[in-house]
């Protein structure tokens, strides 16, 4: 099923946009078939890679998969735009307008440059985002505290060893105090993908780095992720907690294990578990990979809860379909309940939809600051 729902795009094109074109029969057969090769991308990674989250075939032709299958995506819509706006003149003239080819190689290419742009924003080095969250009960000593945060970096043959390296070099630049890792670091098997998390064992950050898993983890063998992870000098909150202090003032940084653990023989989220034995009085800031139990982390007194998951909904407009699946939770920064809860956009992109147009990638630099 899944798989002929990515054909369904692919379908639209070679009826509505493909068939009324003055080309040969061969030609269009021809691009058909390349074209149906490219929407079963997922298909051809599974059958070749063992699954759909993790194609390990060379980088360029995972590139060139993304740019393909985003083009007949976005074709798809745009075809369909072409017949509503049709069918609307045919309404009012009594007759169906004849759509000359110019207009279709126009959406075509439109769709095609698109795709490309969207394929190369999603795998650049992410830029860096400075945002203030004002934290209610935030002692004065963590006032302008710096937190960096790392998500979804879903490193992969797609975002190979040198990105994570780069990611790394920029990252320690920053020089911030506190580094966070909120999930999904990466897409493939210890044994796919150990040189490639490496670079994440040079992450420096005055009060060290933690993390929690995201639900890609549990694809790949978590427990062998968890301790590898934990090996790189990356501390995994699994339903626990820091506290970081500055002389007599505290701050409690929790974690939590991904939704994606529950009906399995992994712990489940659990924040009492994570707030158990925590000092009172201190705010807390909670890791949550998925955003959208934030009212219950309201609920329990959370000040700040970070979060990915979502990868900003990738394309404007489809964030608002992505907001749907996740209690209206997709980017940046919101009120819940009295705790801010801040949905990063991702700093990677899972590889089998590679496609950012107007929701960047991001390296956050979060700065804690008392409320005037």
């Amino acid at each position: 099923m899944f798989h002929l729902i990515f054909g369904l795009p692919w379908l639209v094109v070679v009826l509505r946009f493909i068939q009324p074109l003055p080309w040969i029969l061969s030609v269009k057969i021809a691009v058909a078939v390349v074209l149906l090769v490219a929407s079963q991308y997922h298909l051809v990674s599974r059958l070749s890679s063992g699954s759909v989250f993790s194609p390990e075939f060379p980088r360029p032709l995972i590139i060139a998969f993304n740019v393909v299958f985003g083009a007949i995506v976005l074709l798809a819509f745009f075809q369909l735009a072409l017949d509503a706006i049709s069918l609307i003149v045919a309404l009012v003239n009594r007759g169906f307008p004849v759509v000359p080819p110019s207009v279709r190689y126009g959406i075509g290419v439109l769709a095609l440059g698109l795709s490309a742009f969207g394929v190369s924003q999603a795998i650049r080095i992410p830029p860096l985002k400075n945002i203030e969250i004002a934290i209610a009960g935030l002692p004065a000593a963590f006032d302008g505290y710096r937190v960096l945060q790392l998500t979804d970096l879903h490193i992969s043959r797609l975002f190979p060893a040198s990105w994570a390296e780069e990611v790394v070099k920029r990252s320690n630049a920053l020089d911030v105090d506190l580094t966070v890792i909120t999930g999904d670091f990466i897409d493939g098997t210890l044994e796919a993908r150990q040189v490639d998390v490496a670079p994440l064992a040079n992450l420096r950050a005055r009060d060290g780095v933690l993390a929690i898993p995201g639900n890609h983890e549990y694809y790949f063998g978590y427990d062998g992720w968890m301790r590898h992870d934990a090996g790189l000098g990356i501390r995994m909150l699994l339903n626990e907690h820091a506290v970081i202090e500055r002389g007599e003032d505290r701050v409690v940084v929790a974690g939590l294990t991904d939704l994606a653990a529950m009906g399995s023989a992994f712990p489940a989220p659990d924040l009492t578990a994570a707030l158990r034995g925590a000092p009172a009085n201190a705010p807390v800031i909670l890791l949550d990979h998925q955003p959208r139990m934030a009212e219950r982390s309201a609920q329990a007194g959370v000040a700040l809860q970070l979060s990915g998951h979502t990868h900003g909904g990738m394309i404007r407009g489809l964030d608002m379909l992505v907001a749907r699946g996740n209690n209206g939770f997709v980017s940046g920064l919101y009120d819940v309940g009295g705790m801010q809860l801040y949905v990063n956009n991702g700093t990677g992109l899972w590889p089998g939809f590679a496609l950012r147009l107007g929701r960047l990638s991001e390296l956050t630099v979060i700065t804690l600051r008392r409320p005037k």
